[in-house]
């Protein structure tokens, strides 16, 4: 089977790369996400955004969604 780069995106600032070996790119990701935890996953880059976003946390420690504010 062919073997692709797969790119796993963390706190949506931080990158990470594996080799899957797959029948296809789709299958690819879906096993990357599947077996996420055994793969050897390697740091390639960080990446900011201007987006931001503030919400309260009730007291059981859930968002509470009407209170979401900023650019997101």
């Amino acid at each position: 089977m062919p073997i692709f780069n797969v790119l796993r995106r963390v706190d949506a600032f931080v990158d990470y790369v594996t080799q899957v070996d797959a029948a296809d790119e789709k299958s690819a990701s879906e096993t990357a996400l599947r077996e996420e935890d055994t793969l050897e996953w390697r740091r390639v880059g960080e990446h900011e955004f201007d987006a931001r976003l503030c919400v309260t946390l009730g007291a059981d420690g859930k968002e509470i969604e009407s209170t979401q504010v900023g650019d997101f």
